[in-house]
């Protein structure tokens, strides 16, 4: 099939090298505007316009649609479908109709649960046990279209949104590349009304950590903030960022530091397994615990 390809951060990549790679002509990507990061503030391209340009391919960055001659423009591609991975723009409904076969969506979610910005995030936030990735058609609303194949996958004990959004990346890619070799007989399904939920992008204040929740709650906090934004506590009015942790029952006043890197939450505790204070690269518990000696509490 001859692909307009629309996507942003690291997560789309997969999809694209897949599909470039199982045949399909990539006739144009389309990724958001480079942005200024890192030191000196100098304007980057994005991880899916890096790749595509590594690869030869024509990449547009519109800000938006909102310019007729973007719509003419994404017309004249003459495309039989689009694959709309993490772009993180909103498309209009005249270019949603413009494809031959429209425009897939690769969801990081078994929808309809979690549709919306994080659902990657949410999912672990919410201690579920499972979820996947759909094919989605779609349409003008948020993550309502239809689907044609929806994958699963089992949410490991101590697995972390970094870890999570890897396997997801990797099934997303085969699963876009198992539709389009076989567009018909992978059928639109609506969606449940049952079930439905969204995943609020994922904001600053929800990182501070409080010992008094249950251990539960603080682990899936820790795993599902990792490594972005970073749940965190204090160590001696210096943040520090927990990104990798289990639970455990060990009992104490919520915040103790028990036996090594145990703390002690409103129930249970957990167990931390990987640091970062501010400044400075990720650790190890281990590592962080030979150079450093952790106060009596974490606040």
């Amino acid at each position: 099939m001859r692909v307009v390809f629309m996507g942003t951060p690291e997560f789309s990549v997969a999809a694209l090298r897949a599909l470039a790679e199982a045949g399909h002509e990539i006739v144009c990507v389309y990724s958001q505007p480079p942005r200024k990061s890192g030191r000196g503030q100098k304007r980057r391209p994005s991880p899916v316009q890096a790749y595509a340009e590594s690869q030869g391919w024509t990449v547009l960055t519109p800000k938006n649609f909102r310019d007729p001659a973007e719509l003419t423009d994404f017309a004249a591609l003459d495309a039989d479908i689009a694959v709309v991975v993490a772009y993180g723009l909103i498309l209009p409904q005249a270019l949603l109709e413009t494809p031959r076969f429209g425009c897939l969506n690769i969801h990081a979610s078994l929808l309809p649960r979690w549709r919306g910005a994080a659902p990657i995030h949410r999912a672990i936030m919410a201690g579920d046990a499972q979820t996947g990735v759909c094919i989605m058609q779609m349409d003008a609303g948020l993550d309502t279209g239809p689907v044609r194949l929806r994958r699963a996958l089992d949410i490991a004990a101590q697995e972390t949104t970094a870890e999570l959004h890897d396997r997801l990346s990797a099934l997303g890619a085969a699963a876009i590349v198992d539709v389009l070799a076989d567009l018909p007989n992978h059928p639109l399904k609506a969606q449940s009304e049952v079930g439905i939920c969204y995943a609020q992008k994922i904001d600053k204040s929800e990182a501070r950590i409080e010992w008094t929740r249950p251990a539960l709650e603080v682990d899936r906090q820790i795993r599902a903030l990792s490594p972005f934004p970073g749940a965190w506590c204090e160590l001696g009015g210096q943040r520090m960022k927990l990104l990798a942790s289990q639970v455990s029952q060990g009992s104490g006043a919520p915040g103790q530091v028990l036996e090594g890197f145990e703390v002690a939450c409103g129930q249970g505790s957990v167990i931390i397994n990987r640091v970062q204070l501010a400044g400075k690269t990720a650790q190890t518990a281990a590592e962080f615990l030979q150079g450093h000696a952790l106060p009596g509490r974490l606040d």
